[in-house]
């Protein structure tokens, strides 16, 4: 495990495995300790787990249709592991692999990984790299690059499962949250999009303003019973593609709040809607659905499979740069 600490003595400890996020010890409003995301008693739980927490699932994260994609008029064939889809890059996930540790320092780590050509069948050589970096203002910044010597398609997202209460203090669903989109995916029964971008006006996926993400959890729409809760991504409202506010979550009992900044597209929210029967926890137990919230800065799902979605193809001389930052702080 590695543990990078501020001046103020809050810390990350991160992993290799999966590039992954394992604590992140903070204080609240009362200055008191504690530790706000969801982790493993057993570092080796961390591999093939299904909630994918805290790592870097790849080589493309979330959903691709029928596990299938068209790239330079060549079609290629995906493991099918989520219903009749593709998951985050399968069994074999980036998620479930030990990284290199390139570089470390007092607030700062680098770790590596190589994906050779028809690694989980998809096209391309990749060397990836991904950068944490500790700041004493609290600020968990990561920065994930990576370059290809032929065309690929590519999407990485850390799959960290917060609960600013605490990660043993039970359900997020009274936690506030606020999301700057004005527009999110419509999906199929399956969770792919239809490729249809909808406005969140007047239905339960509508955050712009502050709400709890337990008020309208249970509303009769198509959206939340195919996922059993929120599982679906937002298109952020930005300028450009510098850095924007994606998200804002509050836990009005600690007082602790986090914003999430990114260069990504989407942001994809899932409401630990299926953690039951989880790995037992640094808390000495398994964890039970709705006791975390995944805030996923990444491209849209199924990217490739929809024309007028956001570029998911990375190609030889180019560099895949993306940045998200969770800023914690107390209000």
């Amino acid at each position: 495990m590695i543990h990078l600490v501020n001046k103020s003595g809050a810390r990350v400890i991160l992993t290799p495995i999966g590039a992954g996020v394992v604590s992140v010890i903070v204080p609240d409003k009362n200055g008191i300790m504690g530790d706000i995301v969801l982790g493993y008693a057993d570092p080796e739980s961390y591999i093939g787990d299904g909630p994918c927490s805290g790592k870097i699932p790849g080589r493309y994260a979330n959903r691709i249709a029928g596990g299938r994609f068209r790239l330079d008029g060549k079609e290629y064939s995906l493991e099918i592991n989520n219903g009749p889809n593709h998951l985050h890059g399968g069994s074999n996930s980036y998620a479930n692999r030990e990284w290199t540790i390139e570089q470390q320092s007092e607030n700062s780590v680098t770790f590596t990984l190589y994906s050779p050509d028809n690694d989980q069948s998809y096209p391309g050589d990749l060397n990836i790299s991904a950068r944490y970096t500790w700041s004493d203002d609290q600020t968990l910044s990561l920065e994930i690059k990576a370059t290809t010597q032929s065309a690929t398609i590519l999407n990485l997202t850390n799959h960290t499962y917060w609960n600013l209460r605490g990660e043993d203090s039970g359900t997020i669903l009274d936690h506030l949250l606020k999301l700057n989109a004005s527009a999110w995916l419509p999906t199929d029964q399956t969770l792919i999009p239809t490729g249809e971008i909808a406005s969140v006006e007047g239905t339960p996926m509508d955050f712009r303003k502050e709400k709890r993400i337990g008020e309208d959890i249970e509303k009769d729409f198509p959206a939340l019973k195919y996922g059993k809760g929120y599982d679906n991504c937002w298109v952020i409202d930005r300028k450009d593609d510098s850095l924007a506010c994606a998200a804002s979550l509050s836990d009005p009992i600690s007082g602790r709040h986090l914003e999430v900044w990114t260069t990504q597209k989407g942001v994809q929210v899932y409401t630990g809607n299926w953690l039951s029967g989880s790995p037992i926890s640094k808390s000495g137990r398994s964890y039970h659905d709705y006791e975390g919230v995944a805030i996923e800065c990444q491209n849209f799902p199924d990217a490739p499979n929809k024309e007028n979605f956001p570029n998911a193809i990375l190609r030889k001389g180019e560099v895949y740069r993306e940045l998200i930052e969770f800023r914690i702080s107390v209000r």
